[in-house]
C-alpha cells in the first residue's frame, strides 16, 4: 500500500506529466512545421490539426501507460478509459488546446495534462507548445511558472478588470455567448479572447488576466489549468454553486469572482444552447 501511495504522490505524478508533456509539445511543433511544407497533400486545412491532435494524444497515452499501465486516460480524441482500481489515477489530456491558433500559426496553443485521483485533480501541467512556457501545480503545493510561485490579480473592481472568454463552434451557442459579451463589455475594463482555455486559466493564475469565463468547456479543457488557477489562489467554479463544467467555468481572484459571478447569472450566461 505504501508503495502505491508513493507512486501516486502528486509530486511524482507531476514529474511524469511534465516529462511527457514536453515531449508532446515538441511533437506538436514539429508536425506543424512539417505541415507547412506538405499542406497540399491534405484534403482540408483541418486534416493538419486532426492528424496532430491524434498523434500527440497517442504519444502521451503510450508514454503514460509504459510507466503506469493501470491508470485511466480521458482524452479529447480517443475518449475515456477507466483506471483499473478504485483510487487509481486518471489522466485528463488535451493534446492541442487552441487548435484554430495551431492551424493559423498563432503562438497560443498548449498541451494540457492533469492527473486525477477519485475525480479530483492533484497534479497538472500546461505547456504553450509554441513558446515553451510552462505552468504547473500540485494539490496543496501551489502553482508555479518555472521557479516563480504564482498569484492572481490583486484587482478588486470588476469595472477595472480585464476579462478573458471564449466561444463555441456551434453558431447558436456563439450567438448566445456574443450577446452575453455585448452586455458585459461595458461593465469591465475590456475583453480578451485568446483561443486556448488552458492558457487563459494560467493567465488568471499569474494575473495577466484578471478573470476568465466560458461556457462549453470539456474536462480536458480545464482540468490542468483549473488546478493551476486554484492553487495560485483564484476561485474556479461554475455558477450558482455548481462545479466548473460544460455549463460554465469562471476563474477569478476572490474579490472579483463574486461580482463577475452575479453578473453572469443576471445575464443567463450558462443558459442557451
Amino acid at each position: 500500500m505504501n508503495e502505491i501511495r508513493t507512486a501516486s504522490a502528486p509530486g511524482d505524478l507531476l514529474a511524469l506529466a511534465v516529462r511527457v508533456s514536453r515531449e508532446a509539445a515538441a511533437t506538436a511543433r514539429r508536425m506543424r512545421a512539417e505541415a507547412i511544407t506538405d499542406v497540399e497533400t491534405k484534403s482540408t486545412d483541418t486534416d493538419v490539426v486532426t492528424a496532430a491532435d491524434r498523434a500527440v494524444e497517442r504519444q502521451v497515452i503510450e508514454a503514460l501507460r509504459a510507466v503506469r499501465p493501470g491508470d485511466g486516460v480521458l482524452g479529447e480524441e480517443y475518449g475515456d478509459s477507466a483506471p483499473s482500481d478504485q483510487g487509481a489515477v486518471r489522466w485528463v489530456l488535451d493534446p492541442i488546446d487552441g487548435t484554430v491558433n495551431y492551424l493559423y500559426g498563432l503562438p497560443q496553443y498548449a498541451v494540457s495534462l492533469a492527473a486525477e485521483v477519485d475525480g479530483e485533480a492533484v497534479a497538472g501541467v500546461v505547456i504553450n507548445a509554441a513558446t515553451g512556457d510552462e505552468w504547473t501545480a500540485t494539490r496543496g503545493g501551489g502553482a508555479w511558472r518555472g521557479d516563480r510561485r504564482l498569484h492572481p490579480s490583486v484587482r478588486t473592481r470588476l469595472d477595472q478588470s480585464l476579462v478573458g472568454t471564449g466561444f463555441g463552434y456551434d453558431a447558436k451557442r456563439r450567438a448566445h455567448q456574443g450577446a452575453v459579451v455585448a452586455e458585459l463589455i461595458t461593465r469591465v475594463r475590456d475583453i480578451r479572447r485568446f483561443g486556448a482555455a488552458a492558457l487563459d486559466l494560467c493567465a488568471v493564475a499569474e494575473g495577466t488576466l484578471d478573470a476568465y469565463f466560458e461556457k462549453g468547456l470539456n474536462p480536458w479543457d480545464h482540468a490542468a489549468g483549473g488546478l493551476i488557477a486554484t492553487e495560485a489562489g483564484a476561485v474556479v467554479s461554475g455558477l450558482r454553486g455548481a462545479p466548473p463544467g460544460l455549463d460554465m467555468v469562471v476563474a477569478a481572484p476572490p474579490a472579483i469572482f463574486g461580482p463577475l459571478h452575479d453578473l453572469l447569472v443576471d445575464l443567463d450566461a450558462d443558459s442557451g444552447p
